[in-house]
């Protein structure tokens, strides 16, 4: 079997692995035993600045740059952002971006990396950076995976041969990449799943995030974040939730959510994870990219997010904007002359029409450019005005107006406002009357 990072396991000694996994289980490292970051300089500060009920703007510093919070992390899968530079990344205020430890791992390599310096040095970003632990790519992306109390044992996409990521394993290549945040390896398993299989995943990310601990050589200069497991059983979330806030780790993620849950259970699942974290810690719901979701996350207590959803979206011609989306496909935009958004100071937004850009979506890659770099500024945008506005106290105003834009007939979804009642937000002024 190969580890993910060197493909040096083979025959005798994949059985002897597997064999030593029984044991591995007897020697789960107790609370007690680990070494304790709290115990260490954490590589971070958090500061509350401001809030509205739940809702809070924070300042958040990292080893290599300050960030405000709420806010939205791009992802750049080996290390770019499809179709963007580091310098316009920089121009539109992108304050963190998220790395993908599986594909890096895979090329260019996390040793090759380490030699260059780390990935900051290799894609030449200043500011900061947030590296998965690779195990949702494991599972989604790949076939037989296999998931034991060792770690994910999968088939190698490149030769077919079998390769193990441990906890260890995770922990050791995100060291060796060095991004100021780093995710713990958890087991994870469809937010649809129900049954036992939930209850395992949630104890065995328990037992995992101890090991990534223990494993973790760089706590001054990284930061571990442990992840909320427990699928939409509250009392999994709950059991999960206090072991996770008993190690004192840096920051912690909800995860296992926008994967097909109905959206009352995930903004429930939010609200109960952000209502039991600490509130000096900063707190990042995975996998999160609709501007919707994000403003309500925000309004329940959540501070992070990240998501593919908005350069993926550009990729096949769609434009984020105020009221929603714009399908630059559409016929319509053949002979629109007004920019994406007459609200948006981005560079697209100044120098190019729909109907140029219509043009281009279909045939040019770079339409597909030039429709993420809107997207990703649209982006930032929202996550300065959610910022600004806890930090100015006009949040359920800055609410209300998104919500009006977005849902004009007055359509807002059920689930939409009753989260918005948990938050403490009135919204009955955008919301049509009930027939």
């Amino acid at each position: 079997m190969h580890s993910l990072s060197k493909a040096i396991i083979t025959g005798s000694c994949y059985r002897a692995q597997v064999a030593r996994s029984a044991a591995l289980r007897k020697c789960i490292p107790s609370t007690d035993t680990l070494h304790n970051q709290a115990d260490q300089t954490m590589a971070l500060q958090f500061e509350v600045l401001a809030r509205f009920n739940r809702a809070r703007a924070s300042r958040l510093t990292l080893p290599h740059s300050q960030c405000e919070t709420p806010l939205f992390m791009p992802v750049g899968t080996q290390g770019t952002i499809k179709g963007l530079t580091s310098t316009q990344l920089e121009d539109i205020g992108c304050q963190i971006i998220l790395g993908n430890t599986y594909h890096l791992a895979l090329r260019p390599g996390a040793d090759l990396i380490d030699e260059l310096g780390g990935l900051h040095s290799f894609m030449n970003w200043p500011r900061s950076l947030l590296t998965d632990s690779g195990g949702f790519q494991m599972v989604s992306l790949l076939h037989l995976a296999d998931i034991t109390e060792e770690g994910v044992t999968f088939q190698s996409p490149v030769d077919g041969k079998p390769m193990l990521l441990t906890p260890e394993e995770s922990i050791a290549i995100q060291n060796k990449i060095g991004a100021d945040i780093i995710m713990a390896l958890d087991d994870v398993v469809k937010t649809t799943t129900t049954g036992p299989r939930v209850e395992e995943a949630m104890h065995r990310t328990l037992r995992w995030i101890k090991r990534c601990i223990n494993a973790h050589k760089r706590p001054t200069e990284q930061n571990l974040f442990g992840i909320v497991q427990g699928g939409l059983d509250p009392q999994l979330r709950d059991t999960c939730v206090k072991g996770m806030v008993a190690l004192d780790l840096p920051g912690y993620a909800i995860g296992g959510l926008a994967g097909g849950e109905e959206k009352d259970s995930f903004w429930r699942v939010v609200a109960q994870c952000t209502a039991g974290l600490p509130e000096d810690k900063p707190r990042y719901v995975m996998g999160v990219g609709f501007p919707l979701d994000i403003v309500v996350c925000s309004a329940l207590g959540a501070d992070m997010y990240d998501c593919v959803y908005p350069t993926r979206t550009a990729r096949f011609g769609t434009a984020l904007v105020p009221e929603g989306v714009l399908k630059l496909k559409h016929a319509s935009m053949a002979a629109d002359f007004r920019p994406l958004d007459e609200t948006c100071s981005c560079m697209v937004c100044k120098r190019y029409t729909r109907s140029y850009l219509h043009s281009l979506v279909t045939k040019e890659a770079m339409g597909s450019q030039l429709v993420s770099y809107h997207n990703v500024a649209y982006m930032m945008k929202l996550s300065r005005d959610l910022h600004h506005s806890i930090l100015e106290g006009r949040f359920p105003e800055f609410v209300q107006g998104f919500l009006r834009k977005q849902f004009p007939q007055g359509d807002v979804p059920e689930w939409v406002c009753n989260a918005m009642e948990v938050a403490g937000i009135d919204i009955s002024m955008c919301c049509a009357p009930l027939k």
